[in-house]
């Protein structure tokens, strides 16, 4: 094998990752946000990625042109065996890194709080509260406002605030919506929160983030954004529904069962979802 084989190779390597990336790039929902939280996610990606590419980037650089100065054919360059220090490069690989360092550590710290998922978002539009269960394998979600319930399908107004509060009954899971935010965390007995809003009209994809066994690959659900007026009509609908919830039907629904289809429900029992986080807990008397 050549010695110019595998630089080659890996430089051709390269290309074709770079090519496939930005080629591929309108297929990746989560470089694509369609809510204020998710733009603003992409945007601390991206920065991120950007200051540490002015220690990545110098790098590869370097390790390619100084094996290449140095190769055993290039006899003009000069050999030193006794130099071990050279204060302007010292202070360079040590300064540089140090200052990205703390910009990193000064971005981090300031989104850490201003993302916080149980932060609500500033708005003039009160905010929706959903409750979200994770079950084997599906979402059920409630519209404890509105009456209503949905199995693998979840509507919400545009530019509203969405609170979604978050169990489950079933193994640990993660409940993501990419191009509105970030990911959280379904735990039985436990109660997490999420703060989401979609900035227009559109269909997004909601899924699993976290394996939770045979049906995972279909636990997805669909999210419509719409807006306030045509929101307020399907939920007023789907309160009429001939199809009710309550908790005996609720424990029928629960039993494993995977790629289930969009289903609607009117909640006859609005403590419902108290009752799914409370039958974890010690109690003296059953959930009924």
């Amino acid at each position: 094998m050549s010695k110019y084989t595998f630089p080659l190779l890996m430089a051709i390597l390269a290309a074709i990752g770079a090519l496939a990336f930005f080629l591929g790039g309108n297929h990746i929902v989560l470089l694509h946000p369609r809510g204020a939280i998710a733009a603003r996610e992409l945007q601390l990606m991206e920065t991120a990625v950007q200051l540490m590419l002015l220690v990545v980037v110098p790098v590869f650089i370097l390790t390619f042109g100084i094996a290449w100065h140095y190769r055993a054919e290039n006899t003009r360059a000069r050999y030193l065996p006794n130099w071990d220090h050279n204060v302007m490069e010292e202070a360079v690989w040590w300064i540089v890194p140090m200052i990205i360092i703390v910009v990193l550590a000064v971005l981090t710290w300031r989104s850490t709080h201003q993302l916080d998922p149980y932060r609500a978002i500033d708005a003039s539009t009160p905010p929706l509260t959903i409750q979200v269960v994770a079950l084997d394998w599906k979402w059920l979600f409630l519209y404890p406002a509105q009456g209503i319930a949905t199995v693998n399908y979840l509507e919400i107004p545009e530019h509203t605030p969405i609170d979604f509060e978050i169990t489950a009954d079933a193994p640990m899971n993660g409940f993501w919506i990419p191009q509105l935010g970030g990911q959280i965390m379904a735990m039985p007995g436990m109660v997490t929160h999420l703060h989401l809003i979609a900035d227009g009209p559109g269909t997004y994809l909601g899924l699993s983030s976290n394996f939770s066994g045979a049906g995972f690959a279909g636990m997805q659900f669909s999210v419509q954004a719409t807006t306030t007026s045509a929101f307020t009509s399907w939920a007023t609908r789907t309160a009429h529904a001939t199809t009710t919830l309550d908790f005996p039907t609720y424990q029928a629904l629960a039993r494993p069962s995977a790629h289930n289809p969009p289903t609607f429900y009117a909640l006859s029992d609005i403590h419902l979802y108290t009752k799914i986080v409370m039958q974890f807990m010690a109690s003296s008397s059953p959930v009924r």
